[in-house]
């Protein structure tokens, strides 16, 4: 979905869906509190967000995945597989499964190290206990209460913040934010921090700074005609990373976080690509959910977390974790 306007700025809209949040509240309350957890026999990561929409979770995952796997850990990674239409838990094949069937995170996961799709999260770190892993990261769960993690990250895009503050539907937030900040045990700030949210995590967490970077060979779109389009969480950040190398964006077409494209509409990005003399760029996530002979027309701008601190993070990790 596509964040509307006044989860940022709050108005009429979000004090009318106040009480259906109070009952989105009450339902996970109770989900809570009839959930046994379960805690796995190996240390197992959280990557979590507050908001609904796109923090940088799964780049935060891929960072802290090649991490582990330079230091000779053998990761496992572990995903609802949000979007896909498998139901129960299986180890993602490429050769086998495409974003239909598993989500376009769980695609980009499995290209760094074994990946397990759950839609119940204690079944997939069960199955990954038995797999040839030794620590497991998990994509998203900080609100999911059916494991217990062994660190829990708070990733957090400091550019746009929390939003009006309030709970879906009356605003992005996926819970309280304080609840959210109490299962912390360390907060990454990606971005700028244009909404004060260091004020917001007080002097109890340790704050992680980051930010997303496009690969160097994506400097060869500098002075280059380009037509993006992306359907992620925030499709705007893309279009200022394709401004921010120095691309000339002749159009730039935002679609809903995880969008099946259709064949039409591909078809009209290649109709007006051709038309502006431009390059058709979209990001990894869009590329694993476009078919092949589209894909082979499109340049894919790689995106991954710098951290701006490595050694506080390596201590940090090391400080929580036991192998």
């Amino acid at each position: 979905m596509i964040s509307p306007r006044f989860w940022q700025n709050g108005g009429w809209l979000t004090l009318t869906l106040i009480p259906i949040s109070w009952l989105w509240r009450l339902v996970t309350d109770i989900r809570k509190a009839i959930t046994k957890p379960y805690r796995s026999s190996l240390p197992l990561i959280c990557v979590g967000n507050a908001i609904v929409g796109g923090a940088g979770k799964t780049p935060t995952v891929l960072a802290i995945a090649n991490k582990l796997i330079d230091d000779g850990k053998r990761v496992g990674l572990l995903s609802r597989g949000y979007g896909g239409r498998y139901a129960g838990t299986l180890h993602v094949d490429l050769t086998v499964h495409t974003f239909a069937d598993v989500g376009d995170e769980s695609i980009l996961l499995t290209e760094i190290a074994p990946t397990v799709v759950a839609r119940r999260l204690a079944d997939g770190a069960r199955l990954l206990e038995n797999s040839d892993c030794d620590v497991i990261i998990m994509d998203d769960g900080l609100q999911n209460p059916s494991v217990v993690p062994t660190i829990s990250l708070l990733v957090v895009d400091a550019v746009i913040g929390i939003g009006n503050g309030q709970i879906i539907p009356s605003g992005p937030l996926r819970e309280p934010w304080n609840d959210s900040l109490q299962k912390a045990h360390a907060v990454l700030l990606i971005g700028e921090d244009r909404k004060e949210i260091k004020s917001l995590i007080g002097d109890q967490h340790l704050i992680l700074h980051g930010a997303l970077e496009p690969s160097p060979a994506a400097l060869s779109l500098r002075n280059r005609r380009v037509l993006g389009f992306a359907g992620i969480g925030r499709p705007d950040k893309f279009h200022e990373t394709l401004i921010e190398i120095g691309a000339k964006v002749i159009g730039f077409r935002s679609f809903a976080d995880h969008h099946p494209y259709r064949s039409s509409e591909l078809i009209e990005l290649v109709e007006q690509a051709v038309f502006e003399d431009a390059i058709l760029v979209t990001t990894s996530k869009d590329a694993t959910r476009l078919p092949l002979w589209f894909r082979i027309n499109v340049t894919v701008v790689e995106i991954s977390l710098v951290w701006s601190d490595p050694t506080a993070f390596s201590v940090f990790l090391n400080r929580m974790l036991s192998f």
